[in-house]
């Protein structure tokens, strides 16, 4: 058996540059580009080159200067900065999202989570990184290349296989019983497309006291999980809301709101197992007229509104969500599993 001499975890997040690790390249206009450190290769812009051989050894936070006389401030990326640069097939959760989704579920250190929606790998690095080593993140994908592109990403920003990560490629619905043991699960991270549609399975792999946790991209997508959340009888009353981040422009006397920022991305509804057998307290409200049909739960008359309670036939593109080509998501999948570095 061969013992790796690389470091992996915190460890590799710390020391000089290594080669096969990404670094982060900001130039004196705050322009940033990442690569991978690779013996023998060179990074070239319109302005110069520079050796990657000349990165490698280097303290975190060095500069160096490039053929041009260009100069570099040099930094490992951060986990956000990472996010928001490395390959991707699906759409990924913004980092102001997951910073919403660990925090707001209470995601603590040991914790055994539940993720479905893998995508790119994003969320499932915010969730290992609050896990730690001694907790666990089963992950399910429905799509076998997303999977591998989300590995590829990880085992890429942790420097090697992360211990408490499982990626199952599958339904949730179907996979979940055959993989969790019931009542075993602490917190639930949904990102997809009809998260009611697996209400009754998580509500038996969740630990009472648990919490589910689904992000969505539509209001119509949020009234709809919350309803069903409330009809199911299991849950807490489900609460939602969204983040919106601006930045600030800081030069000077001229201190003022960035004229870009990140608007909407998406929605959190959150809510917590009940005890089994207990029922929420029923709650006092006013629902708006004709907001739930008639007493029986079904429409009175059959609209416009049909197509939209219909999702049997949804699709991400009818969200919104850009379609991703095939040949890119195959290009992708086969560079990630080629190994980086030497």
């Amino acid at each position: 058996m061969t013992v790796s001499s690389e470091p992996t975890g915190s460890a590799a997040r710390r020391g000089p540059f290594r080669a096969g690790e990404r670094v982060q390249l900001t130039d004196p206009k705050g322009r940033m580009h990442t690569l991978t450190l690779t013996p023998g290769k060179q990074f070239h812009t319109h302005r110069g080159h520079l050796l990657h051989d000349d990165l490698v050894g280097s303290p975190d936070g060095s500069t160096i200067t490039n053929t041009a006389g260009v100069e570099y401030l040099v930094m490992r990326p951060l986990l956000s900065d990472y996010v928001m640069s490395m390959p991707r097939g699906a759409a990924v959760v913004y980092p102001k999202d997951s910073g919403q989704i660990v925090a707001m579920a209470d995601i603590f250190p040991g914790a055994r989570v539940v993720e479905a929606g893998v995508g790119s790998g994003a969320l499932s690095m915010s969730l290992l990184r609050a896990v730690g080593d001694q907790g666990s993140v089963h992950s399910f994908e429905r799509r076998a290349e997303f999977a591998d592109i989300a590995r590829g990403n990880v085992r890429d920003f942790f420097q090697g296989e992360h211990p408490g990560w499982t990626v199952t490629v599958g339904d949730l619905v179907e996979a979940l019983p055959q993989h969790i043991e019931p009542g075993t699960v602490d917190r639930v991270v949904l990102d997809m497309l009809a998260p009611w549609e697996c209400l009754d399975v998580v509500a038996d792999a969740l630990t009472p006291g648990g919490v589910i946790i689904s992000y969505v991209a539509t209001a119509t997508q949020l009234s709809r999980v919350a309803e069903a959340t409330r009809a199911h009888g299991g849950y807490t009353e489900p609460q939602a809301w969204e983040s919106i981040v601006r930045g600030w422009h800081l030069e000077g006397l001229a201190v003022r709101p960035e004229h870009r920022m990140h608007g909407h991305t998406g929605f959190l509804v959150t809510a917590r197992r009940l005890a089994p057998g207990v029922k929420p307290p029923l709650r006092k409200r006013r629902p708006a007229k004709g907001a739930y049909g008639d007493a029986d739960g079904s429409n009175a008359e059959i609209d416009d509104t049909s197509v939209i309670n219909d999702t049997s036939q949804w699709t991400p593109e009818d969200l919104g969500e850009r379609p991703v080509s095939e040949k890119k998501i195959r290009k992708l999948r086969r560079s990630l599993s080629e190994p980086t570095g030497e």
